[in-house]
């Protein structure tokens, strides 16, 4: 009779033999702006989470977590189901009575930039509060810290901004306009895994940060995020949240780890009331499983090459189309940064004789991936308009409507080669010598 681990070993076999045969190689002609990049480690790694049959957060989680905590020099890492997720439970997790009076209440500001993901702003009004916007610099595409010093009035509790791209907004600046004002400080990393400001990762420069692990992310659980902080608070406050509320703390399949299961008095509730189901916290259900999070704890032994291989394809491509400074602005890294790249902006400028769609219909018409800057401004976007949210504008936001028209990027992912680089800047090229002559 074959043991576990032999039948666990045959089947890795078959894994990988089908991996080889029917994925490895297969074809695709167009070139993408993000995507996963696996081998059957991967496929190896999901398959025996499902052989555990502990299909729920477990042993695999706490590996990740882990990991993360290592990688990233954090003291905790905080599984869920999606980058949104987290954003959500970061302000959420602001809001918490335990916060005394640095609670966020209703009402209260918290600034962002208009240009953002929706679902980095959309936590701000969810909870309650006021999201003000602040304009952006077309270099870097991260907060214009002028601006930011203006924006801060006695209701302002936080600034909740993204690393934009991969770039790392002015942390020093932004930092310590936080500590000069007793502001929170959430990082939205969901595009900058790798990413480093002054030598540090990005992620442990605020109270709260975030990451995505969606497939075009740096690494991926298929669906998955997290939270880091090196807060105790905080991360209490962030696990009861994601775990419906709940008080009790201990692990999923585990029970009585305080010791005082039925011994215990909270709220109004009778005493000895089952800790397990004690809320001390308004909350939901947004753990992640053992499934998805196995292909991320695979995808952590990749993670350096994947860094490595961005800020690669991101040089190439910056060498390849700076001699066409003449018609865009090309991206550039904040100050005392190196950033990790989730993708290459490009801004048409003025001078421009075509407009940004009639580019991007030729790039896609020649199987080149593009995407905008994500929501432009936010503002602007239907659900804004047809139910608008409060919300305040520290001056106008000119550059930000002007990327809103102006922008698009490409992909910088591992999946991209040097071939592709190539042919991608000579699409550019023959495009411009079609659609822009110089007189």
């Amino acid at each position: 009779m074959k043991t576990k681990e032999e039948l666990k070993s045959e089947i890795n076999l078959k894994l990988k033999e089908y991996y080889d045969l029917f994925i490895k190689d297969k074809n695709d002609t167009s070139i993408p702006v993000s995507g996963k990049y696996f081998d059957e480690k991967e496929i190896i790694a999901i398959v025996d989470a499902a052989l555990d049959c502990w299909w729920t957060e477990g042993k695999v989680t706490f590996n990740f977590e882990r990991s993360m905590k290592q990688y990233l020099n954090i003291k905790h890492v905080i599984v869920v189901n999606s980058g949104s997720s987290a954003n959500l439970l970061a302000l959420k997790a602001l809001t918490s009575p335990k916060l005394g009076e640095k609670k966020l209440n209703l009402g209260d500001e918290v600034i962002s930039v208009a240009t953002a993901f929706p679902t980095t702003v959309n936590p701000i009004i969810q909870c309650g509060c006021v999201p003000v916007f602040c304009d952006v610099d077309l270099d870097t595409y991260n907060i214009n810290v002028e601006q930011l010093k203006k924006a801060i009035s006695p209701k302002t509790k936080a600034v909740f901004l993204a690393h934009t791209l991969g770039n790392p907004f002015n942390l020093t600046e932004v930092k310590k306009i936080c500590e000069d004002n007793n502001l929170w400080l959430i990082e939205d990393c969901c595009d900058a895994l790798g990413s480093k400001y002054d030598g540090q990762l990005v992620s442990s420069f605020g109270d709260i940060a975030t990451f995505s692990f969606y497939p075009a992310h740096h690494i991926t659980m298929g669906e998955g995020g997290a939270l880091v902080t090196n807060n105790d608070l905080l991360a209490k406050i962030i696990t009861s949240m994601r775990d419906w509320g709940r008080d009790c703390w201990c692990k999923t399949g585990h029970d009585n780890s305080c010791g005082k299961r039925y011994s215990q008095q909270f709220g109004d509730l009778p005493y000895g009331y089952d800790h397990k189901y004690v809320y001390s916290e308004l909350g939901y259900n947004l753990k992640n499983t053992d499934l998805n999070v196995a292909i991320g704890l695979a995808q952590m032994d990749k993670l350096e090459y994947f860094i490595d291989k961005r800020k690669e394809n991101f040089k190439l491509l910056f060498e390849g189309l700076s001699k066409f400074q003449d018609y865009f602005y090309l991206p550039k890294a904040e100050f005392n940064s190196e950033p990790s790249w989730f993708g290459f902006l490009i801004t048409l400028k003025e001078s421009c004789k075509f407009k940004r769609e009639e580019l991007l219909k030729y790039l896609t018409n020649n199987k080149i991936g593009t995407r905008l800057l994500f929501s432009g401004n936010i503002t602007k976007q239907p659900y804004f308009i047809d139910n608008p949210p409060t919300y305040r504008l520290v001056e106008n936001l000119e550059k930000t409507d002007y990327i809103m028209n102006n922008t698009f990027w490409i992909g910088v992912a591992p999946l991209i080669t040097k071939g592709d680089i190539d042919y991608i800047i000579k699409k550019i090229s023959l495009f411009l010598d079609e659609n822009n002559p110089k007189s």
